[in-house]
């Protein structure tokens, strides 16, 4: 798992207290989960955003990371890269 975009560090770090808690919990899950079991995951929610491409063009995924927040995110290999995090989870997908 990678966490070192600073667009992600800055939303991180942008969340009250309790949010932020909230999505390093979920951070906590993800690494223990395979990319099957992140894909299949109901509470998760990985989908695929049509609306936008990544850095070099990768294919974003959302993903939920904790009630009212998503997560943007790619695959690299073995790597899960994260982009941003969304408070507003329609903003996600802009």
């Amino acid at each position: 798992m990678d966490l070192n975009n600073p667009e992600f560090q800055a939303n991180l770090l942008a969340l009250q207290k309790d949010e932020a808690w909230a999505v390093l919990k979920t951070v906590r899950l993800l690494q223990a989960m395979d990319w099957q079991q992140l894909v299949l995951s109901k509470g998760l929610r990985w989908e695929l955003i049509q609306s936008r491409q990544g850095p070099q063009g990768q294919r974003l995924y959302s993903l939920r990371v904790s009630r009212s927040c998503r997560a943007v995110a790619w695959r690299d290999g073995d790597w899960l890269r994260f982009l941003s995090l969304h408070p507003d989870h329609d903003s996600a997908y802009c």
